[in-house]
């Protein structure tokens, strides 16, 4: 079988689907090569993420890796979002084919971009290496 029950559980009634108005952050990823595009909202109160949700397109891997990582970043410190690791979603999703992880850094990588958006917003100060992004990639701006 090419994925687990649970990638198949996650994909098929996925968890924490929709928008939250007002959010106090929103992350949105997307991969030009595959298509994908996550979009993550946060409700933080008093440091603790309360509420949590996604809007994904893309594949089944999308979805559940989304579904997933909104599961275990929910109830927790936003210190710890920080800490997801696509490993940890592939892991807690019992595995994902090679050719799918991709879907995986999507997730973690939305969910930072949400922490990192809820940081702006507040002016909470953050290391800055925590959230890469292109402007600070070397590879386009060596030319």
């Amino acid at each position: 079988m090419l994925y687990s029950e649970k990638v198949m559980d996650h994909f098929q009634n996925p968890r924490n689907v929709g928008k939250i108005e007002n959010a106090d952050g929103i992350g949105e990823v997307g991969n030009a090569v595959c298509g994908d595009i996550m979009k993550v909202y946060i409700k933080v109160d008093c440091g603790i993420i309360t509420d949590v949700k996604f809007n994904t397109f893309g594949c089944g891997s999308a979805i559940a890796t989304s579904s997933m990582a909104t599961e275990m970043i929910k109830g927790k410190k936003i210190e710890d979002a920080l800490a997801l690791t696509n490993k940890a979603v592939v892991e807690a999703l019992d595995g994902l084919p090679a050719h799918k992880i991709h879907c995986s850094v999507l997730a973690e990588e939305a969910v930072k971009a949400a922490v990192k958006d809820y940081y702006d917003k507040n002016g909470i100060a953050y290391d800055k290496s925590l959230f890469p992004d292109c402007e600070s990639c070397e590879e386009c701006h060596l030319k």
